[in-house]
Order: C-alpha cells, then sequence, then structure tokens
C-alpha cells in the first residue's frame, strides 16, 4: 500500500481501510509502521512511519517520546473520535505522551512491549562507565576509548544508528513515564509476551500497579510462548485487543 504524506512532509503514513481513521498505531524502535500491517487488517487506521524511520525524515533535533507525541499529533486529525492508541515498544512511549498531553482527543490505549518504567542499571557496568567518562573529561581516556566503552555498554540499536538518531535513543532509554501512566483518562489494555527478554513482564506488572493505584481502567493480558515482537509473532491478538477497544 502507498504511503501518503501529512504533517507538511514530516511523516509519511499508511491509511488502510476508509476515513477517517478509527485507530493510529505506532511501531518500534527501528521498525516501521508496515510492521503492524497484520494487526490492522481490516481496521480503518493510520499507520506512521515514525520520524528517523522508513520513509519519515530523521528529526532535526534530539527528542523524547513528548516530541515525538507532538510530532504525531497532526495524525490525530484524520480521525473525526478519538482513535485507539496502538503502541508497540517505542510506539508505546509515544502513544503515552500523546494520550497524557491530547486526552480529549484520544480513545482507548493498546500497549505491548513498551519500556514504560526504567529497571535499575547494573551497579558494577554503571560504575565502569562513569569512571571510563570521568578520565576523559580529565584527558587521561582518550574518545575512542570512550566510544568503544559506549558502543561495548550499548544495545545492537545503539550500535546501529548515529548522529541524531543515536542521541534520540540515549533520550528515550533514560525516560520513564511514572507521571503520564497516573494522568492517563483512557483505558489501558497491556498486552504483553510471556518470553519478552528486551522489556520483561514484570515492567508491565509494575505499571499496572502504578496506573491501578491512580485509578486508572488498565488490564494486563500475558501471551504464553510470546517475545518481544507481538506484532509480528501475535499479530491476532493485537487485533483482538484492538477491535475490543473499538467496541467499547
Amino acid at each position: 500500500m502507498a504511503l501518503r504524506s501529512f504533517a507538511d512532509g514530516t511523516l509519511f503514513a499508511q491509511v488502510t481501510g476508509t476515513s477517517p481513521s478509527r485507530v493510529l498505531a505506532l511501531h518500534g524502535w527501528a521498525r516501521r509502521g508496515s510492521d503492524i500491517a497484520p494487526v490492522i487488517q481490516g481496521v480503518d487506521a493510520i499507520t506512521p512511519d515514525l520520524p528517523g524511520f522508513g520513509a519519515s525524515p530523521v528529526p532535526d533535533e534530539v527528542l523524547g517520546a513528548k516530541g515525538y507525541a507532538k510530532a504525531v499529533a497532526p495524525l490525530l486529525d484524520e480521525c473525526d473520535e478519538p482513535p485507539v492508541l496502538l503502541g508497540h515498544s517505542f510506539g508505546g512511549r509515544v502513544a503515552v505522551c500523546l494520550a497524557t498531553a491530547y486526552p480529549d482527543r484520544v480513545g482507548p490505549l493498546v500497549l505491548s512491549g513498551v519500556p514504560l518504567v526504567r529497571r535499575a542499571p547494573s551497579g558494577r557496568s554503571n560504575l565502569t562507565y562513569r569512571t571510563v567518562k570521568a578520565l576523559n573529561r580529565v584527558g587521561i581516556v582518550s574518545d575512542s576509548r570512550l566510544e568503544a566503552e559506549k558502543k561495548r555498554r550499548g544495545s545492537a540499536d545503539y550500535r546501529a544508528v548515529s548522529g541524531v538518531m543515536r542521541d534520540i535513543l540515549v533520550k528515550v532509554v533514560n525516560e520513564s513515564y511514572e507521571d503520564q501512566l497516573r494522568q492517563l483518562r483512557s483505558p489501558v489494555h497491556l498486552i504483553w509476551g510471556e518470553l519478552d527478554g528486551e522489556v520483561p513482564l514484570v515492567v508491565a506488572e509494575t505499571a499496572r500497579d502504578i496506573m491501578k493505584e491512580a485509578g486508572v481502567e488498565v488490564t494486563l493480558t500475558v501471551l504464553p510462548g510470546v517475545g518481544h515482537l507481538t506484532p509480528v509473532e501475535a499479530p491476532d491478538q493485537l487485533r483482538q485487543a484492538v477491535v475490543e477497544a473499538l467496541n467499547r
């Protein structure tokens, strides 16, 4: 399906079904909107390539999830009624920030594999990096040695990007969304792979408990035998969650 241009060419998106769209689907880091195509078959939806991925150009500045939410907010104009927000992984970060920034313009959230709360880093690993960084500042350790340490400690995502996108990745992986979770007005369905090694189930359980304590309507569904890439591994289960959200 052909991509359409939105927001003065800063976003490219697929539009499935008929307009107006009823679902806004946001993909994960280093993926693109077409990943979610199996999930939204038969649904009136808009699925952008988030800035810096797929056909959408790299942002001019370093954005966090709030910045990405502002960037995709023009797509809400393609929806007559508050759409269901489907967010996988990084896209879920953006969805939560979009829902809190525009609470009257979004409907229920379906979130999967989203790093909603930060996990504590390894103390030893963190100390090693802080030491190398401090020695670099006083000229004892070279810039190349510092960069090598960053890459050694960094994820495959970190090693795969550079420039603005690397800075964006560093920014978002250090974000946590407890405040946004407490502010949500829309119902939330967390749907998680039991075997998710990138964003373990404990993250979903912690996020659920934060929302429950704040009075947010939230449910958690665990998918046995499924890992992190739920749009690819479990599209039918995600589609069912989206359809249920549409029928609320």
